[in-house]
């Protein structure tokens, strides 16, 4: 029987898989047994630092152990985990720290050469929070409150919330899902036995751990099936063959960009890369060639055993995925049949409605947006448009919302818009997504200048990058003298999609 809750599940691995290697990184090697021990140690620290069952740990830093002894052991004190992206500025990390009143936060100060830190206190007092640790540091965050640690593991309930996981909306303004640990558990476990992974498996996460792809479907995984985790914090396509080859890596999930990138690497044929055995891949549209390469044997392609195709989102994680069997064409052009416990079903507009019990238990604190998400019934209007067929695959055509993706990264146009808003000489902006060889798609912003000015693009880009993480910020720059809206105001945006 599946644990219930994260400190559970923590505690059934390092009973069952004690000395296996759960984390590699570099020369590190973390067992099991050794992670329990270490995530026990650091919660007993949390506790000793003020943090108080159902208190929110905000944790903003790269795929690394840490990450995943850090996070863990929030849920292990009986708190709520709380992702921050790594590439956020430090006002967009401020405002999650403020609004989830997290009482402790966790920070890879200097990642990239910033000052992450800084860039917190400079945008916010902090006033919930006890204590910023640097993550280097936090082997000087282990405790001795042992007991009293196990005592808030023991009192974590399967409904008790394990996450909030923040996602824009069309309304500019980031939402918090929140999940309980036994929907975080749930789809995990779903995700896993589709895949078949198992102790044997050694699993490169490339996905973000603030993800929930990384996160739920990286750490947890892990932890119910004793997969053995490689972390990697920044996408270096060669260092990622080495780390294949020399590692023997058997599953490698990730957005389509991954592959592609695998695929121009000008050292490729000379990497052995035949112990791949499972990708999953999703969060753009996947050319059947793409799913026909990563399948065919090397030199012409990566020669992996089982590549499917899924759709989820922040506020469900994983909603449908193909399974073993499914054809190349299949895979490549839908996202594969509700996972077990989910039913999905076309409602009014073409909109892909989901019901089940890994559906979010709601946003934090926002119970208008919630109502809007879920409706009576418990189905979760996503927003996409979409079909299916008779098998009930699963192929989205369109988006109800604006959002796009660029290089696996959700962006959320009304986000970008506000904070370009704000740059002096702005009188009115649009932003939409455009395609983009290698990211997929990337922003273009449409900006009509206040009268006496002379912005330029370059401006426009500088002010995007200081306020919003890298994969938000426009590549492109039209200026217009008006921005074409209908008689209620909004923007047509599918004209600007022909202004060249």
């Amino acid at each position: 029987m599946t644990a219930s809750t994260i400190p559970a599940a923590l505690r059934a691995a390092a009973a069952t898989y004690g000395d296996h290697p759960a984390v590699v990184e570099g020369d590190q090697v973390l067992t099991f047994a050794g992670l329990l021990d270490q995530v026990r140690a650091t919660a007993a620290g949390y506790v000793e630092r003020g943090l108080e069952p159902g208190d929110r740990v905000c944790l903003w830093a790269p795929n690394s152990t840490a990450w995943i002894v850090a996070g863990l052991a929030a849920s292990y004190a009986g708190g709520t985990l709380v992702p921050i992206n790594s590439r956020y500025t430090g006002h967009e990390a401020a405002d999650i720290v403020d609004r989830t009143g997290a009482r402790i936060v966790v920070v890879d100060d200097g990642f990239l050469g910033r000052s992450q830190i800084a860039e917190l206190r400079a945008a916010s007092p902090l006033e919930s929070v006890a204590e910023v640790i640097a993550i280097a540091a936090l082997d000087e965050v282990a405790g001795t409150a042992l007991e009293e640690a196990d005592a808030r593991a023991d009192a974590v309930t399967a409904d008790d919330v394990a996450d909030i996981l923040f996602t824009s909306g069309t309304t500019g303004r980031s939402k918090g899902a929140m999940s309980a640990h036994r929907q975080t558990i749930a789809v995990s476990d779903a995700w896993a036995r589709i895949g078949g992974v198992t102790s044997e498996d050694r699993y490169l996460v490339v996905n973000p751990f603030f993800h929930s792809f990384g996160y739920k479907i990286g750490i947890v995984v892990s932890l119910l099936t004793g997969a053995t985790l490689y972390p990697v914090a920044t996408f270096d396509v060669d260092a990622v063959m080495r780390l294949i080859e020399s590692a023997r890596i058997t599953l490698l999930p990730g957005a389509p960009t991954i592959f592609t990138s695998l695929f121009d690497a000008p050292g490729r044929a000379e990497r052995d890369l035949s112990s791949l055995r499972l990708s999953i891949t999703g969060a753009a549209v996947v050319p059947v060639v793409l799913i026909e390469r990563m399948r065919a044997p090397a030199p012409e392609g990566l020669g992996i055993d089982h590549v499917y195709t899924a759709f989820g989102m922040t506020e469900a994680v994983v909603v449908t995925m193909c399974r073993e069997g499914d054809s190349d064409e299949l895979v490549a052009t839908t996202c594969g049949r509700a996972i077990p416990g989910v039913e999905t079903r076309i409602g009014e507009g073409g909109e892909l409605l989901v019901r089940g019990d890994i559906v979010m238990l709601g946003y934090l604190d926002d119970p208008e947006a919630t109502s809007k998400a879920i409706d009576a019934d418990g189905w979760l209007h996503t927003g996409d448009v979409g079909t299916l067929d008779e098998d009930g695959n699963l192929k989205i055509t369109d988006r109800l919302k604006d959002m796009y993706i660029s290089g696996g990264f959700n962006v959320y146009p009304a986000e970008v818009e506000q904070a370009l808003a704000r740059l002096d000489g702005v009188a009115d902006v649009a932003v939409i997504g455009v395609p983009d060889e290698r990211m997929g798609e990337v922003g273009k912003a449409f900006v009509v200048r206040r009268a006496g000015t002379a912005l330029e693009a370059d401006e426009v880009i500088a002010f995007a990058k200081e306020r919003l993480a890298n994969y938000k910020v426009p590549r492109q720059v039209a200026f217009l003298d008006v921005l074409p809206r209908n008689l209620g105001g909004k923007v047509l945006k599918n004209d600007l999609r022909g202004v060249t």
